[in-house]
């Protein structure tokens, strides 16, 4: 490899003489302990404050059973993080949570690389979830935004097109909820600032919705069965 005048190797790669040989003796001062505990600790503390929502979460959990038991479906959204969560609670719908019953319909808006891509392109990217509600969304459904700032602008705009179809809006945020809890029928607000714990959050309560909604639904088919 050719050094070049200004003492750099090739494009992109490590300036010469940062990669130095360790100093004999030279400690870490990271404490693994102590950033385990901190984390389990500010985890808890957390948790524990979104039991004071526990009003909203069966609201949120009944309104969600009222769509799947006449026709409508969930509709999730969200960016990084929050994609992810999107997908994993649309898969607990449509697979199964805990106990084997039919696919309950649920969509994740997040998947669709070509309809992404497509809309990214042609309208930007503040549109890539508006406009597949736009599409697919109908009055019976509800749409879930989650944001852990709620200030993602392609959700935000995918809820309000919601609304105007007649969609129960629904968000999940951090503290103060920021523009998507302005925009939200109901906003889920976790006490936090710190985004880790914010979707820890988000995810058990996901999962609280997905136990509480599949007993609801096999319940329901079961008396139905019976009848």
């Amino acid at each position: 490899m050719t050094q070049r005048p200004d003492n750099t190797i090739g494009h992109g790669d490590v300036p010469v003489g940062v990669l130095r040989p360790p100093r004999r003796g030279r400690t870490s001062r990271i404490d693994p302990k102590l950033i385990v505990r901190r984390a389990i600790e500010d985890h808890i503390e957390v948790v524990q404050q979104i039991a004071e929502q526990q009003e909203l979460i069966e609201l949120i959990a009944q309104r969600i059973i009222q769509a799947i038991l006449t026709g409508g479906k969930i509709l999730w959204c969200g960016n990084g993080g929050s994609a992810a969560d999107s997908q994993h609670l649309a898969a607990e719908f449509v697979g199964r949570f805990r106990r084997d019953r039919r696919g309950l319909a649920s969509v994740a808006l997040t998947t669709d690389t070509s309809i992404l891509t497509a809309i990214g392109n042609d309208y930007g990217y503040d549109e890539v979830f508006r406009r597949q509600v736009e599409a697919l969304c109908t009055p019976k459904d509800v749409v879930v935004g989650i944001s852990t700032s709620g200030n993602s602008k392609n959700v935000c705009a995918a809820l309000e097109e919601a609304k105007k179809i007649g969609a129960l809006t629904v968000c999940f945020t951090g503290i103060g909820g920021g523009e998507l809890a302005t925009i939200a029928d109901v906003s889920l607000k976790v006490a936090s600032k710190d985004a880790a714990r914010i979707q820890e959050v988000h995810i058990l309560v996901g999962h609280v919705l997905c136990d509480w909604v599949e007993l609801a639904v096999c319940s329901s088919d079961a008396q139905m069965e019976g009848d």
